[in-house]
């Protein structure tokens, strides 16, 4: 699972640091479904990084590996 999930991650990577951020792969727990990531660089400090967190990333993975019901940043 983690595996896939780093994958669609490396996809949404690009864009994020043609905006000077990055996402990073923290854990996800298989029995909640909540997967945590680290937002780096200017997405950690963007007024925008909820919407680019909940909009971009997390509905671009759950698309591709729907056992993700949650993104969170940590």
């Amino acid at each position: 699972m983690e595996e896939k999930i780093k994958k669609v991650l490396e996809k949404i990577r690009p864009s994020l640091q043609a905006d000077g951020g990055d996402v990073h792969f923290v854990n996800f727990d298989e029995n909640s479904g909540v997967l945590k990531v680290e937002l780096m660089g200017m997405c950690a400090h963007c007024p925008m990084s909820q919407i680019t967190l909940k909009q971009g990333i997390e509905a671009e993975i759950k698309k591709e590996v729907p056992e993700v019901k949650e993104v969170v940043a940590v």
